[in-house]
């Protein structure tokens, strides 16, 4: 039997709070993890199916036009050029593939081939001599030298900005820069295919495989039951795994040619090319408020770019409508259309950049107007969402604010430049974290053997953020089992189809249809022991009604199973879901060479009911880390003759380091947002970054008076900024 939820109303009192196992929220260590630390849990490149051959993909050398002819590749056994390969680049979410002519290069650096051979090394040697021709045409690279499209579904303006900036006491208006980001996750894409007959059975790197699977069908040319798609574990995606890329249909068309096995595994420099990259940003903020420093005005102006025709572009102002209240606004969302690789969702697209970026606004306001940081955010917090007057679903910013200053001593925090370690300048920086919450149609399959043990599953992936743990001990609480007798079962798509892993939906997503499934098999329980599922408890594997207590593997006769699904409903529309938080920097300047070193950082942060502190805590470390970087070291550039990446491997691309990240603090405000389903849960994966980087680069200010608004704040630009 299936148990379907369709989350129209709000749920106030959630059945888990009177659950009796204790487990859910704990720190449980991964149920996975052995098996990685070990060297047991195979990645794709890892697979060795019987008579595997390797593919090693050919790039265009051309910014745009058209390949005319492919030459030889001595010691391959055979060059692959397909229209289907050229054409279809990563998707994101999407379920088609793009719609421009075969044999069109959009990009330098795109896969237009692949070389295969039996053993590796003879397919990578092949692919680099070989000969391409190409009919070239020249294309614009840079967004910042063309007119760009303004899609009128993405303005939005109330009452009169340019007024409120005239009438106003204090008012800022400045343009910052952010450079193109990747994800750079630690497992490279790869895909290993082979065919049985006409179903094609692949195993790779994948966030989502129920929309991969219908795009892999797509590009290939056959129907999605046709199409098996295995990713038991994957090292990482952060948004560049969305979707399927070059390699998985490269693997596909040459194992179909060919019969029998093919492996294609992207380079490092590869994956920068061909995993969609976070757009660059222009960004105007335009600031104005009283003398009270209440906000009368608020602008946002973002320019973006992607390839022509690609439809998403990075929404840099998703947050701006309703983290700070204001009765005069204006958003402006531009487009640049360029022959850059495609751009995509990274990590927390639109609120990483945006928020990062109106956070550092917000601080120099805050200057300007001779008002506590902390102060100018909590007086402009609205009760209502600003321009629809819907009202939060929850809302956490004040206390993640308040809460963090006293944990952060902000109180110690000096005027800007008074404080002195030696050559070191300190300074202390504050941001807020605000991050839009979603819930995503989700199934799930749970089994309870006759011998008490159940097991989990659904095609939902664990791209390390502990899905494995958290559906577990979702099962576990709801059967009342130790988190060891339950095995979940994730990464194929022959289970049923779940959220996938991206946009901080897959834990509540997916935990919510286990959630459903385990309480239809309660239900089930119930009727063999005769009571109403409500005076049910489950507790260590013990079935208790009143006095009656008996031993759920004696009750059982036989397995029972039960379907849960998810779908979203009423409240993604009649609330405003959001989740909240607070970050909190404290860094040294080098008044020589310019050198920032982070002190430490502190992350106060409200997601709703934590389903596990240990995994919960990892993602905020993680997102943490990542606004570090994006402050201080990452910048992903561009050749402005051709427009091909130039920083394509780890070495040229500066990621954080250990040296890099001082001990971080993360604090969990208590949530229970009855909007949400059932668990009261919501995303947190994707909050941990967003306002991070501005905690680090208000607290530069504050150190040493150097305002950066050209990201990354690398030393030579503190340096420009000391002289100055």
């Amino acid at each position: 039997m299936t148990r379907h939820l369709k989350v129209d109303a709000p749920i106030p009192d959630s059945p888990l709070d009177h659950m009796a196992q204790g487990v859910l929220g704990k720190p449980v260590s991964r149920l996975e993890g052995p098996l990685k630390v070990t060297g047991r849990a195979t990645y794709a490149a890892e697979a060795r199916p019987e008579g595997l051959l390797y593919g090693v993909l050919v790039q265009a050398a051309i910014p745009a036009g058209k390949v005319l002819s492919i030459g030889d590749a001595p010691g391959a056994m055979v060059v692959i050029h397909d229209p289907r390969l050229i054409r279809y680049a990563a998707q994101g979410m999407a379920t088609e593939g793009p719609t421009a002519g075969p044999d069109e290069v959009e990009y330098m650096g795109q896969a237009i081939a692949v070389v295969v051979a039996e053993a590796l090394e003879a397919a990578q040697a092949a692919a680099q001599a070989l000969q391409v021709t190409y009919e070239a045409k020249d294309v614009p690279v840079d967004p910042e030298a063309v007119e760009p499209e303004r899609p009128e579904d993405k303005q939005s303006a109330t009452g009169d900005l340019d007024r409120a900036m005239q009438d106003a006491s204090h008012t800022l208006d400045q343009i910052w820069h952010t450079p193109s980001h990747t994800a750079a996750a630690m497992e490279p894409h790869a895909a290993t295919a082979e065919w049985s007959g006409d179903t094609l059975t692949v195993r790779a790197g994948y966030q989502m495989l129920a929309t991969s699977r219908e795009q892999l069908a797509d590009a290939v040319g056959i129907k999605p039951d046709q199409v098996r798609l295995l990713a038991p574990y994957v090292g990482g995606g952060f948004g560049s795994k969305l979707g399927i890329n070059a390699d998985s249909v490269a693997a596909a068309i040459a194992a179909q040619q060919l019969g029998r096995p093919v492996q294609v595994v992207m380079t490092r420099q590869q994956v920068f090319d061909l995993a969609h990259r976070r757009s660059e940003t222009r960004q105007r903020i335009r600031l104005a408020c009283d003398t009270q420093g209440k906000l009368t005005g608020i602008g946002h102006e973002a320019l973006v770019s992607n390839l022509p025709g690609v439809s998403f572009s990075e929404p840099v102002t998703q947050a701006t409508p309703f983290t700070y209240q204001a009765a005069h606004r204006q958003i402006v969302h531009a487009i640049a259309r360029v022959h850059r690789s495609c751009a995509g969702s990274v990590r927390a697209p639109g609120e990483a950049v945006g928020a990062t970026v109106f956070e550092c606004a917000m601080d120099e306001l805050a200057e300007t107007a001779g008002i506590d940081p902390v102060e100018l955010r909590l007086r402009n917090i609205p009760d209502t969402e600003p321009c629809t007057g819907r009202p939060f679903s929850s809302h956490k910013l004040a206390e993640a604010l308040r809460e963090g200053a006293a944990r952060f001593n902000w109180s110690d925090r000096r005027p800007t430049g008074q404080r002195r370690e030696g050559d070191w300048y300190i300074g202390m920086g504050v941001a807020s974290a605000v991050r839009v919450n979603s819930l995503i149609e989700s199934r799930a399959r749970v089994t309870l053997q006759a011998d008490g043990r159940a097991i989990v599953e659904t095609d939902m992936t664990d791209i390390g953020t502990g899905s494995y743990t958290i559906l577990g001990q979702i099962a576990a609480e709801t059967l009342g089992l130790a988190v060891d007798r339950v095995e979940v079962r994730l990464g194929d798509s022959d289970f049923p189809p779940a959220s996938g892993s991206g946009g901080s939906f897959g834990a509540a997503s997916s935990g919510t249809s286990v959630y459903l499934a385990c309480a239809e098999i309660r239900s089930q329980i119930a009727a063999l022991i005769g009571c109403d599922e409500a005076d049910l408890t489950l507790q260590n594997g013990q079935v208790r009604t009143g006095n009656v207590s008996r031993p759920l593997d004696a009750l059982l006769t036989g397995e029972l199973t039960g379907d849960g699904h998810l779908e979203p409903g009423k409240t993604e529309d009649t609330v405003r879901q959001a989740t909240w938080g607070s970050h909190w920097a404290e860094i040294a300047v080098n008044r020589w060479t310019g050198e920032v070193r982070v002190r430490r950082m502190l992350g106060v942060f409200a997601c709703g009911r934590v389903l596990n502190e240990k995994t919960a805590r990892s993602q905020c470390l993680g997102g943490m880390t990542f606004g570090l970087g994006m402050a201080l070291t990452e910048a992903m550039a561009h050749d402005p003759r051709d427009g091909h990446i130039v920083t394509r491997d780890l070495a040229e691309y500066h990621i954080p380091c250990h040296a890099d990240v001082p001990p971080l603090e993360v604090h969990f405000l208590t949530e229970s947002d009855t909007y949400v389903g059932p668990l009261h849960a919501k995303g947190l994966g994707e909050l941990g970054i967003c306002g991070a980087g501005a905690a680090i680069l208000n607290a530069i200010h504050n150190a040493c008076g150097v305002r950066v608004r050209e990201l990354p704040a690398t030393p030579d630009k503190i340096i420009a900024g000391l002289q100055s």
